[in-house]
């Protein structure tokens, strides 16, 4: 069965959301079996209310640019729709979900996250227990998965989706520094990290040669040689 997971990030008036700030864009990428797909969900809001100047200062999101945008009550069902059934990939999720579960409470049929999707992962708890004491936010783990993230000059809900999905997976996977990890802040060597290239989603599937019963005998042979006793080396033969 195919892992379908959703990288998702939402930029907001400002903070928290019991004091009434709301939700002015939700970005979400799709991600199946490790690979993205290139389905996207994306969205900027009316929040309803005015952005705070430290809010504007991250993401640039102007009260006037989101004046004529749609409501959440607008675009609900086809967020919902997007994310329905996926896990949900968010740095720092309590926050992000925080916003998204006051939007819901406020509409008549109520309801969280929760009730949508089955799982919901904090990337951000994910690097803190792989780099404890150092700092993982997300352009300082672009900084050590060499990631590239220099079209981030400000906080977009969808660009930093699509950012994360890289991150991820070289949180949980992708190769990373070679041999004993040392950050040392922000200035890390750049040279000791391995850079991690995104597959195709398309690509075509890798052929497997199965060896013929001239190389297995060949094989067979040779570890024989290597072995001890006339007992063959200790791996396993060619299948």
């Amino acid at each position: 069965m195919s892992e379908r997971q959703i990288l998702l990030d939402t930029e907001t008036t400002g903070m928290p959301a019991i004091e009434g700030h709301r939700l002015v864009e939700i970005g979400a990428v799709e991600m199946v079996d490790r690979r993205v797909t290139g389905q996207t969900f994306h969205c900027y809001l009316n929040p309803e209310r005015p952005v705070d100047e430290g809010a504007f200062t991250v993401h640039g999101l102007s009260n006037d640019f989101l004046a004529d945008k749609p409501k959440f009550a607008d675009v609900v069902d086809d967020f919902l729709a997007f994310i329905e059934g996926a896990e949900l990939i968010i740095h720092n999720a309590e926050f992000d979900v925080g916003f998204i579960n006051a939007e819901l409470q406020r509409l008549a049929n109520g309801g969280t996250l929760a009730d949508v999707v089955p799982q919901i992962t904090d990337s951000l708890a994910i690097a803190r227990k792989k780099h404890p004491g150092q700092r993982n936010s997300l352009d300082a783990l672009c900084r050590r998965y060499n990631i590239d993230n220099s079209a981030r000059t400000l906080h977009g809900a969808l660009l930093d989706s699509e950012i994360l999905a890289d991150v991820y997976l070289a949180l949980t996977g992708g190769q990373k520094t070679l041999g004993f990890e040392a950050d040392h802040g922000e200035g890390d060597n750049q040279a000791q990290r391995a850079e991690i290239i995104r597959l195709s989603a398309d690509r075509a599937r890798l052929r497997v040669i199965a060896a013929s019963d001239e190389e297995r005998v060949a094989h067979q042979e040779w570890l024989l040689k290597l072995g001890k006793d006339g007992e063959p080396a200790p791996w396993p033969t060619v299948s």
